[in-house]
């Protein structure tokens, strides 16, 4: 489902990207093919550097479908970025590939915090962090980072998803397979 980010993935991911569904909604806003690999270019060397991680999402065959990305890594916390190609929307590959890399993130990696910004104007993405039982939405408890995200206007909501409340989710969820065991 995740795998480390590398070139032999790019044209894949940039024809994937550039649809008009998708593109408004990525963070590196490139115009050509050339300009994609210079930016997971940059990608790797800032993921060696440790100031972000990311991951290609790829589908059930190993084909690239998207990246989920851990973005301005500072105090153990970062933003979350991820985008998938259009024909991927809405077959749950999204929670797959968030369930897989935040396991990563906070059990390998030693991140504590994980922040989304996302734009008002992106139902879809609302939406979903909307549904992750482990995310609260963070404009009043994270005010400091809430305006300075919405600084020049108030553009983004900001929703945190914290080590603590991810490692209940995922033992409530052990806890409910175990007596669905048990009932059947």
């Amino acid at each position: 489902m995740l795998k480390k980010r590398d070139f032999t993935d790019c044209y894949p991911l940039y024809e994937l990207m550039t649809h008009p569904d998708v593109f408004p909604f990525v963070r590196h806003k490139v115009q050509s093919y050339e300009e994609y690999v210079f930016v997971t270019k940059t990608t790797l060397e800032e993921e060696d550097q440790g100031k972000l991680i990311s991951r290609t999402i790829t589908d059930e065959w190993d084909m690239p479908i998207g990246t989920i990305s851990l973005f301005d890594i500072e105090d153990n916390a970062g933003f979350l970025g991820t985008w998938l190609g259009k024909e991927f929307h809405g077959k749950g590959y999204n929670s797959v590939a968030k369930e897989a890399f935040f396991n990563e993130l906070f059990f390998d990696l030693g991140i504590e915090t994980v922040y989304m910004r996302i734009r008002k104007t992106n139902k879809r993405s609302l939406h979903a962090a909307e549904k992750l039982p482990y995310s609260v939405q963070a404009n009043e408890s994270r005010r400091y980072i809430y305006d300075q995200l919405n600084e020049k206007e108030e553009i983004y909501d900001l929703y945190e998803i914290s080590k603590d409340l991810y490692t209940l989710y995922l033992l409530r969820k052990d806890d409910e397979a175990g007596e669905q065991l048990l009932e059947a």
